[in-house]
């Protein structure tokens, strides 16, 4: 890493199909070669994303990871191709991207309502796994150093999350920390069940903090944290609940970094012995707020390079007026956005 250089750690949240608003913010971040990348923790989409950037990186740098982060949701978009799950034409004239109205997508929630996975698909298929072994090298990504990984999963017996570290990431760790309980059954690692990492970290952040040199971290954020109405059908409530659920967790590391800033900046914590961490943040709240939970399943390519060109979007403003605060200070207000 040259003087002009500045490393970062990032935590990419999980979020289906939105995930590929996450590929456009590290395919912007891969164009400045001003910006390091030193670790990545991950959870669901953003875990897949973080495979495949550190898989790219380790084949041939930047550039190719670039080419993989695309070759990956090509892959995804053409694995779902032939999928009932297709927004119908009311579904794009009256919500855009949504699939509120697409028969397969109204049978597939009905039926989680009443029926496990177990049930519904006992063969416990799972086209990502694919998907996954025609996007990464995992014999490579064990070896890889180029960028440091950590993924979340949630133990289904005892409710805690488990980081699984470079070294570690097999096509189960993704898809365990991807496995959404009425959708997948549980994968198991080790003799242990593991659900979706995004109800207790999504993503996690204290790996970062502990195991990482860089003080620095950009937290990509796919979920909103607010809405604008009070959601009133059965849908709506939904969805707004999913939203809660999968910040929770990030929120409540949010104050405890809050806290631990002011203990430091008070002078109550030696900061020889703690670190001081500079929070960054980059999304897109207003254009993410339009999206059904409904769309998270939506793998449609011309929908996934929307999202994509959103996150460039939003990643090239961010760096604009946030560059320079990396190394030195927060530039997102903690306190306001979260206390």
């Amino acid at each position: 890493m040259n003087k002009n250089t500045k490393s970062v750690c990032l935590a990419l949240q999980g979020g289906g199909a939105h995930g590929a608003y996450t590929w456009g913010v590290l395919d912007r971040l891969l164009e400045d070669e001003r910006i390091e990348v030193e670790a990545i923790s991950g959870t669901s989409a953003g875990a897949m994303n973080a495979a495949v950037f550190a898989d790219g990186m380790g084949r041939g740098g930047r550039a190719e990871a670039r080419r993989a982060l695309e070759a990956f949701w090509r892959n995804i978009s053409d694995a779902a191709r032939f999928s009932p799950l297709q927004p119908t034409p009311f579904d794009r004239v009256t919500r855009g991207w949504n699939l509120d109205h697409s028969p397969a997508f109204m049978i597939m929630d009905m039926m989680s309502r009443m029926l496990s996975p177990y049930q519904t698909n006992p063969g416990n298929l799972n086209p990502l796994r694919d998907v996954l072994l025609k996007s990464v090298d995992f014999e490579r990504l064990e070896n890889c150093r180029a960028v440091r990984l950590f993924v979340s999963a949630t133990n289904v017996k005892s409710g805690k999350v488990r980081v699984f570290e470079s070294g570690q990431i097999t096509p189960d760790v993704l898809l365990a920390s991807a496995c959404l309980p009425f959708m997948f059954q549980a994968v198991t690692i080790d003799d242990e069940p593991y659900w979706d990492g995004g109800y207790m970290g999504n993503p996690a952040l204290f790996p970062l903090i502990y195991g990482a040199r860089s003080k620095d971290v950009v937290i990509v954020q796919v979920n909103p944290l607010s809405c604008d109405e009070m959601p009133t059908t059965a849908s709506a409530i939904m969805n707004r609940l999913n939203e809660i659920s999968f910040n929770s967790s990030l929120m409540r590391e949010m104050r405890a970094v809050s806290f631990v800033t002011d203990l430091i900046d008070q002078g109550r914590l030696d900061r020889d012995h703690h670190k001081r961490m500079n929070v960054h943040w980059i999304e897109a709240e207003e254009h993410m707020k339009g999206l059904g939970v409904s769309s998270k399943l939506n793998a449609q390519w011309d929908f996934l390079l929307h999202l994509m060109s959103i996150g460039r979007e939003v990643a090239a403003a961010w760096l604009e007026r946030n560059f320079d605060a990396i190394g030195e200070r927060s530039s997102v207000d903690i306190k306001a956005k979260f206390l």
